[in-house]
């Protein structure tokens, strides 16, 4: 099988205890969505090797967390600087195997250094940094972090080196040893990561890379040797994770996952920005990111201006392969099943609502889908919501913002949401009002910044806010009390003094 993954150095396989171990047959193959008779990456994942990679990394665990804090750091500062030279390998990687266009996939191969340096500031830092207090006469109070342990990494496929990478720099830092194991969909990035990461000259153990499906991944959250699960992916499989861990609530499970974001849009907006940005939003990595605006929320007085806007800004899209070279916003989804996904709820969607916009494949190949959009009556809340993971939006109309933020909070999931208004005390009452994460003012709901926490309510998370938060995940804090007075006899305790003599 001729494989098109000119950026790997290695022929497929898992990269466990600081060694590449090959893995044939076709157990998983990806394709390139653009142009899906190329394979990218094929082998068979080998259940042995979740047990072997495991046991590395509880192996190194020891000498990796016990060196001095500068020591780890000097050791991610190796790994920004090797992303850096390889900036361009791993873009390559990106847009071939998950489709992105090349100002995308750029971006996001750029976001893997700079994790780093954002992890290393003061700011973040700070959160673990620990504390002393007095505790009382003669006795101090001390706080101090100690990692969890070894922690899966379970990553997801639209932001295949980004979103692990944001669990992992963090993870690491604070002295924890990692077992990744990539999206089914992006396997040749993740072992790209490896590549890179043996490269900046990791110990063996540290970081060990496993593929595989939904069998290595329900293996590596419920091992015995590992401590902490750091997932990111839909809230079916996030409820599968948690409901295998009931019976070990000392293991960490963070859990990021999907949304079903609202913008809302009052008479008070800038509608060119609004348009723009809940165009952009909607539809930025083909609809591929958890924090694309699934929902417009428009005041009924404006809709009918605002919504041919955003109508004619989705039709006029540039949609192309990275390939193409050409100026593209957006790319293939990542399967044809990704694909036929949006067209079935957009049928479902439509059947009860006015179709605006129909989201069709394009002819050409690959997996290419142009924009949707359906007009619903309003949103209410649904026992079986389900995230729509691709280029559609569903737009409704509001009597007014106390309406629009209650069909914004109509939602069991709960990560972003948007307020379009030029007028702060609608900004102030739907900032009040609105349950998100992830809350923003006069930009649309894609486009978080690593700089700030991340995470959502409800079915989009559980309460561990990732980005510049991440590392309050991957250490617990320690309270320790040291008494170095006199002890003193409590009352009612009586002491011979006798019993003592000679023991000092």
């Amino acid at each position: 099988m001729l494989l098109s993954n000119a950026y790997l150095a290695q022929t497929p396989g898992d990269y466990i205890d600081g060694a590449f171990r090959p893995l044939s047959g076709d157990g998983i193959v990806t394709r390139d969505p653009a142009r899906p008779s190329g394979v990218v990456w094929s082998g068979s994942p080998v259940a042995a090797h979740a047990e072997e990679a495991a046991a590395a990394a509880r192996r190194a665990l020891p000498a990796w967390s016990a060196l001095p804090f500068d020591a780890r750091r000097a050791h991610l500062e190796r790994w920004r600087e090797t992303c850096v030279k390889h900036a361009a390998r791993l873009a390559a990687a990106i847009s071939r195997e998950v489709g992105k266009v090349a100002w995308e996939a750029e971006l996001e191969a750029k976001v893997v250094a700079e994790k780093v340096t954002i992890t290393l500031e003061d700011r973040v830092l700070a959160r673990v940094a620990g504390f002393e207090v007095a505790a009382g006469a003669g006795k101090t109070g001390l706080c101090t972090f100690k990692p969890h342990g070894v922690m899966a990494v379970l990553g997801p496929f639209n932001f295949p080196a980004h979103l692990p990478n944001g669990h992992i720099v963090p993870a690491l830092l604070l002295g924890n040893t990692i077992v990744f194991k990539p999206s089914e969909k992006a396997a040749s990035v993740g072992q790209l990561l490896a590549e890179l990461a043996h490269e900046a000259g990791f110990p063996a153990g540290v970081f060990n890379v496993v593929q595989g499906g939904g069998a290595i991944a329900a293996r590596l959250a419920t091992h015995p040797e590992v401590d902490g699960v750091l997932f990111t992916g839909s809230f079916p499989v996030g409820r599968r994770i948690l409901e295998a861990n009931l019976d070990t609530p000392g293991r960490l499970i963070a859990l990021e996952m999907g949304g079903s974001n609202p913008a809302v849009v009052t008479a008070k907006a800038d509608l060119r920005r609004a348009a723009i940005e809940c165009v952009r939003a909607g539809f930025a990595t083909t609809g591929q990111r958890c924090t694309c605006t699934r929902r417009i929320i428009v005041e009924d007085s404006i809709a009918d201006r605002f919504i041919p806007l955003v109508l004619r800004l989705a039709s006029n899209l540039v949609i192309a392969a990275a390939e193409d070279r050409v100026p593209a916003f957006m790319g293939p989804l990542v399967t044809g099943d990704a694909r036929d996904a949006v067209l079935r709820a957009q049928a479902r969607i439509a059947a009860g609502g006015r179709l605006l916009l129909e989201a069709s494949p394009l002819d050409r190949e690959g997996f290419f889908l142009s924009p949707g959009a359906v007009e619903v009556a309003r949103f209410e809340r649904r026992a079986d919501e389900e995230e729509i993971f691709g280029p559609f939006v569903q737009i409704s109309r509001a009597r007014d913002l106390d309406d629009a933020i209650a069909q914004a909070n109509a939602t069991n999931f709960g990560l972003a949401a948007s307020l379009f208004s030029s007028e702060r005390a609608e900004w102030e009452a739907f900032f009040a009002g609105v349950r998100a994460g992830c809350v923003n003012w006069n930009t649309g709901t894609a486009g978080a910044s690593s700089k700030l926490p991340f995470g959502g309510l409800g079915r989009s998370g559980n309460h561990r806010p990732a980005g510049a938060f991440a590392v309050d995940a991957v250490a617990y804090p320690v309270a320790t009390m040291v008494d170095t007075a006199t002890p003193v006899v409590p009352q009612g305790m009586l002491v011979d003094e006798r019993v003592f003599a000679g023991t000092n």
